[in-house]
Parts: C-alpha cells; sequence; structure tokens
C-alpha cells in the first residue's frame, strides 16, 4: 500500500510539473500571437522596412531569413551527412573517434553570441567577407553542424543491424548498403532534424548581428548579378533578417511605431518557427510511412 501511494503521489508530481510547463509555454506564445497577429498584414509583410518614419514592413527581412535559410542548409546538410554517416558506419572506437565527439559536445554547447564573435574574427575579418550572407551561413553553420551530425548519427544507428546484415548478404558493397538500405530507413528521422534546425536557424539573431549585418539595403528584382550588392540572389551583399530586425527595432526605438513593428514580427517569426517545428513532425510521420509501409 505505501508504495502505490508513494507512485500515485510521483506520478501526480510529474503530471503537475508538465502541466505548469505546458501552461507557461502556452501563454507565451499566446502573448507574443495576440499582441501580433492584429498588426500583420499583407502591405507589413512585403513592404519596406522605415528607420525614421512609422508604417514600416519586414519584406526584405523576411526574404532575407528565407534565402540566408537555403545558403546555410545547402552547406550544413552535405557536411552533416558525411560526417554522421562516418561517425554511424565507418569510425572505431578509440581516442580519436572520442575526441571528435567530446568537441561535437563542446561545440553544440557553444552560445551563439560566442559563435558570432568567432564568425566575425574568421569569415569577416580573416576572410573577407565582410558583413555578407555567405559570412551568416559559414557561423551559423558552425553553429548547427554539431546538433545536425547528431541527428544524422543517432538516426543512422536507430537503423536495425539486420537491414544492415541483409544487404551484405546480398553481395552489395558496404558503401552501397549504407546509401539504399540505411540511409532511405534513416530518412525520417534525418529529414525530421533539418527541418527543426531549420527553424532554429531561422530564428538566430545573435550570430547574424556580427557577422550578417544589420542594414537590409533595397533589392533590384531584375538583377541577378550573384556578385552585386542590390542582387537578391547574392550572397555577398549584406542581410538582416527578421530576428535581428526585431533586435534591432527595441534597441534603437528610432521609429514611433517601434512596438507595433517588434510585435508583429515576433508573431510572424513565431508563426514560421511553429511551421517549422509541426511540419518536421508530420513530415517525418509521413515519409516513414511511405518509406517503410507501417
Amino acid at each position: 500500500m505505501h508504495a502505490k501511494k508513494f507512485d500515485k503521489l510521483a506520478t501526480g508530481i510529474l503530471y503537475t510539473i508538465a502541466g505548469i510547463i505546458v501552461a507557461i509555454l502556452a501563454s507565451l506564445i499566446l502573448y507574443i500571437l495576440v499582441r501580433g497577429l492584429p498588426h500583420i498584414s499583407w502591405s507589413f509583410l512585403t513592404g519596406k522596412s522605415s528607420s525614421y518614419q512609422a508604417g514600416g514592413g519586414i519584406g526584405i527581412q523576411l526574404y532575407n531569413s528565407f534565402f540566408l535559410l537555403v545558403i546555410t542548409l545547402i552547406i550544413s546538410v552535405p557536411l552533416s551527412m558525411g560526417a554522421g554517416i562516418y561517425l554511424a558506419e565507418y569510425a572505431k572506437k578509440g581516442p580519436v573517434t572520442n575526441f571528435v565527439r567530446t568537441c561535437i559536445e563542446i561545440l553544440s554547447s557553444l552560445p551563439s553570441v560566442v559563435v558570432g564573435l568567432f564568425g566575425y574574427l574568421i569569415f569577416v575579418v580573416q576572410f573577407e567577407y565582410g558583413f555578407s550572407i555567405i559570412s551568416g551561413a559559414l557561423a551559423l553553420t558552425v553553429f548547427n553542424l554539431p546538433q545536425m551530425t547528431r541527428n544524422v548519427e543517432d538516426s543512422l544507428k536507430h537503423v536495425h543491424h539486420t537491414q544492415r546484415e541483409a544487404g551484405l548478404a546480398l553481395g552489395i558493397s558496404r558503401w552501397e548498403t549504407v546509401v539504399h538500405v540505411v540511409i532511405p530507413e534513416a530518412l525520417p528521422g534525418i529529414v525530421t532534424g533539418v527541418v527543426l534546425a531549420s527553424g532554429r536557424i531561422f530564428g538566430e539573431a545573435a550570430a547574424l548581428i556580427y557577422t550578417a549585418g544589420q542594414s537590409a539595403p533595397a533589392l533590384d528584382w531584375s538583377n541577378w548579378n550573384i556578385l552585386s550588392v542590390t542582387s537578391p540572389i547574392s550572397i555577398f551583399r549584406q542581410a538582416e533578417t527578421l530576428a535581428v530586425h526585431i533586435w534591432k527595432v527595441n534597441s534603437e526605438g528610432t521609429i514611433p511605431d517601434a512596438t507595433i513593428v517588434s510585435a508583429g514580427s515576433a508573431a510572424v517569426l513565431l508563426i514560421f518557427i511553429l511551421i517549422f517545428n509541426f511540419g518536421a513532425r508530420k513530415l517525418g510521420s509521413y515519409l516513414h510511412k511511405k518509406l517503410t509501409a507501417a
């Protein structure tokens, strides 16, 4: 009887803690949405931002956020896939592998401000890329690579060893087994991790303040020269993202409707992050059913 009472008490405490956490999270999300949604309109989503006049929009900042996300994923996904496949399928246990895993753990715990300063010193100053999209993308790659690598490694390790044995028994090579058997089985988990990392990249601000810059120059949508600073596809131009714009509006306060712009921008940012998170789970579930016929 004593054990049952203790079990019920412990269960009740756990449910209470979980309820408090959910309530805090829900209240925070609702607070941001209630404050920001009334200020969101088509003109706000597509208009140009203003530094001194009221009524500015977030069109360029929103585009910069998505463009920077795409460039970062183009760089980081192949690197994380290669590192994850090596650690899961080829790396032998030993001091070198343990050292690599320790480095990954350390890098994954670094504050984004530290990564931003590192990106400023290396990519902006040393490599002379200046404040640009490529500097921000490389800094975000350093920031997200450890987490994405661990996600790929864990997804591959969750594939049962009999799948590998079956591939090898059919006479195909180890690499072909990884490519044609293991990766398709682990793909739902890998895709889920990439989409979740996308939400993290989309909402990052601290690392981009020192690398991608704090200004959003007007873009010439008819200019497709990748080296031009006015081209929308140039990776060598400054690009103030939506998260950086929120920080800048709140810190400078030079526009009359700074509170309104900040609230609307925060609501838009939160909506997209929620879409990334819920979409990751839906996409992972869909791919799992599609690839495993479960």
